[in-house]
């Protein structure tokens, strides 16, 4: 996992997060009898840099369940909503214009290899019509042991999938479009549960 304002070594990189932020949202549990359980639609912008917003409460039905489901991103209906509130207030930076939509995702930091200014990289990852839809559906098996849990994001994954991105190739992202979708299939599997909590 990268942690920002650490330095890491990836692909012989030198690689330091600045930024890391991504929408959450639309949260269903799958029970063990295969049912699926629609919780109230909320959307949550989580901030690497900001521990307040990296603990998310849920209030979820008695029972007991296989699986949590969420979208990584924020759903064509909002995007086209005019001018919204909490999470998906525009002064959060997450948002570029009434056509282009919500960022999905951000990470930004500096590579050894960057070819820009500073050795500067960002991704600011978006789109939510058709071919460019960003937006990934998440699901992660729940321990069966507690009712509290720890999910991970790891922006190692943003590099390596389906696509290998390569900062000194590629330092920059910022409109919809072909790499973005595939910057957004390897962000895709970036989830995962650490472990129960007592």
């Amino acid at each position: 996992m990268l942690i920002p304002e650490q330095s890491y070594i990836m692909n012989r990189d030198t690689l330091t997060i600045n930024r890391f932020k991504y929408y959450i949202s639309h949260f269903q549990l799958t029970d063990i009898q295969e049912k699926k359980v629609k919780l109230p639609v909320q959307y949550y912008l989580i901030d690497a840099a900001d521990t307040n917003s990296t603990t998310i409460r849920l209030n979820i039905p008695k029972g007991q369940y296989r699986s949590i489901q969420f979208l990584l991103g924020v759903d064509s209906a909002k995007n086209v909503s005019g001018v919204q509130a909490g999470a998906l207030d525009p002064l959060h930076g997450m948002f570029w214009t009434w056509n282009s939509g919500y960022i999905m995702a951000k990470l930004e930091g500096t590579a050894s290899s960057s070819q820009i200014a500073g050795k500067q990289f960002t991704y600011h990852i978006g789109g939510f019509r058709s071919h460019n839809n960003t937006t990934r559906n998440i699901a992660l098996t729940l321990p069966s042991s507690s009712d509290t849990f720890t999910i991970i994001a790891d922006a190692k994954k943003w590099f390596v999938g389906s696509y290998e991105l390569m900062i000194a190739k590629e330092p920059i992202c910022h409109s919809p479009g072909t790499l973005a979708v595939r910057i957004a299939n390897n962000y895709a599997h970036m989830f995962s549960i650490l472990s129960p909590e007592k």
